[in-house]
């Protein structure tokens, strides 16, 4: 498969983008001492590292399903995001010491006017790039997209604060000086906070977290739209990247045939991949008359009801007591 015909190809943009941000805002530094800038230029050094991770865990997660994983390689994305988040608490803690260390002694700074200029060149790349990002997060369903996205806009808003405090360290440099390294930590708690929500998401995805109830809702729109008085429990939900894996247990009459039941489990899968791409929808069928189907309390997921199963299912004491 081509590249730019892939998601990998929005992790291009962001790698340029990185690339042209992170001389611009070094410069930026090298000409003023500002180490609210470098604040700034560090968090770009991420971003491009980001955007290298994220290109090579969505041309991986491209490759078409093997032997060795049925599923497809789509989880990847999650490591992906977790190596991400990873760096961004590494980067904020980086530009914490740095700036208790100018708070201590401070450093005369110059050039602001320009310097200033220059981050607003930056912060408008990174903003155009990010927009770019999230129509691609959307338009293919990537948590690496995504990331990758948020965290360019994170840089954006980063900029913008720097900017502020070197335009009022600009009016009065001697008693605002302390600003700088302030903002400096003031946006290093700002990128804490990315990084430790892309890697909450990471884990959830890793840990196959159950997918979000509106989209749970769907399949069992979709079952009841089929069979309205067919009971059915243990529907369970995952995310692997940009995929979803279903499973449920259907009730249905003995007396229904192989090929009708055959013919309903089509109809209910095609109705939810019409509302759910990518999504793999398996239906175990089994006899409603048997008291051994009404397990749903020992399998979990959600039942008719909606709700996550902890008790027997209704009717079931009925049933299993005769």
């Amino acid at each position: 498969m081509s590249l730019l015909k892939t998601p990998a190809r929005f992790a291009l943009v962001s790698v340029a983008a990185s690339l042209v941000t992170m001389g611009l805002k070094f410069t930026a530094f090298w000409m003023t001492g500002s180490v609210g800038i470098f604040s700034d230029a560090a968090e770009s050094v991420i971003n491009l590292a980001a955007g290298l991770i994220a290109l090579a865990a969505l041309l991986l997660a491209s490759r078409p399903a093997d032997k060795q994983h049925p599923y497809g390689h789509d989880k990847v994305e999650y490591f992906a995001s977790g190596v991400e988040g990873t760096m961004i608490l590494i980067a904020a803690a980086a530009i914490i010491i740095a700036s208790l260390g100018r708070l201590a002694a401070p450093v005369p700074l110059e050039n602001l006017g320009i310097g200033g200029a220059v981050l607003i060149l930056a912060a408008t790349i990174n903003y155009i790039a990010a927009r770019l990002l999230l129509h691609g997060a959307e338009k293919h369903d990537s948590i690496t997209l995504e990331a990758d996205a948020k965290h360019l806009m994170t840089d954006v808003w980063t900029s913008a604060a720097v900017v502020a405090g070197v335009g009022v360290i600009l009016v009065a440099p001697r008693e605002w000086s302390f600003l700088d390294p302030l903002i400096a930590m003031a946006v290093a708690l700002n990128i804490l906070r990315s990084g430790i929500d892309l890697l909450r998401r990471s884990w959830h995805g890793l840990m196959d977290h159950t997918l979000p109830a509106e989209e749970v809702r769907i399949v069992q729109q979709a079952v009841q739209a089929q069979v309205p008085e067919a009971p059915f429990h243990g529907l369970r939900s995952r995310k692997s990247g940009s995929r979803r894996f279903v499973d449920m247990h259907l009730l249905l009459p003995g007396s229904c045939t192989v090929q009708e039941a055959h013919e309903l489990c089509d109809r209910i899968e095609q109705q939810v991949e019409a509302r759910l791409d990518k999504t793999s929808l398996t239906i175990h069928v089994e006899p409603v008359e048997d008291d051994s189907s009404w397990d749903g309390h020992n399998m979990g997921g959600v039942a008719n009801d909606g709700s996550d199963v902890s008790a027997p299912l209704p009717n079931q004491e009925k049933r299993q007591g005769g």
